[in-house]
């Protein structure tokens, strides 16, 4: 038996793909021997599967790509639009949706222990370890890199990702004890 979408998920999906486009007003930074800049995208990422659960985070995020996808200049910088979907960042756009899932699927699954550990190691694994995944052989792809080049090089932002994995855990345990969101997805 499969759960309608409520309005509620609507409103919820419909927020955090708003929180995403939000979150890309923070500049990008651009690091000079690679294609991908430092961005605090995967924050929302990892926000909206801590917060609002699988399947609601990863609809939030995919209705995110999509509309970048239609053209609206939604990335960090600004860019929008088919064209980003064939550069070297591409693969870590479109592995954000499955990330998110990831991450609420882990939160949702184990929601009774869940604190800050488990939302910034659940971060970790969706918002990082699923993003990296599909990011970085995409990237090596684009940029005619080796797979060991391109891992080599996105290493420089592991330690930028450990603090949005950070500052996501501390937002969803805040959130998790004041209102819990996620309650509401069983």
């Amino acid at each position: 038996m499969t759960k309608d979408v409520s309005t509620r998920d609507i409103v919820y999906i419909a927020l955090f793909a708003a929180l995403m486009a939000a979150i890309n007003l923070v500049p990008a930074i651009q690091v000079g021997f690679l294609p991908v800049p430092i961005t605090a995208q995967t924050l929302g990422v990892m926000l909206a599967g801590s917060l609002i659960g699988a399947k609601r985070g990863g609809l939030a995020i995919l209705l995110f790509v999509l509309l970048v996808a239609l053209g609206l200049p939604l990335l960090s910088g600004g860019a929008g639009g088919l064209s980003v979907f064939f550069g070297p960042t591409a693969g870590f756009i479109l592995s954000w949706p499955i990330a998110a899932f990831v991450t609420g699927w882990l939160t949702e699954l184990n929601w009774r222990r869940m604190n800050t550990v488990w939302f910034f190691v659940f971060s970790v694994i969706g918002g990082i370890g699923i993003v990296y995944l599909i990011g970085i052989p995409w990237l090596a792809m684009v940029a005619k890199l080796s797979l060991w080049d391109a891992t080599k090089g996105s290493m420089i932002f592991v330690p930028g990702d450990l603090i949005k994995a950070g500052v996501a855990a501390v937002i969803a345990e805040t959130v998790r004890r004041s209102y819990p969101l996620m309650q509401t997805v069983r």
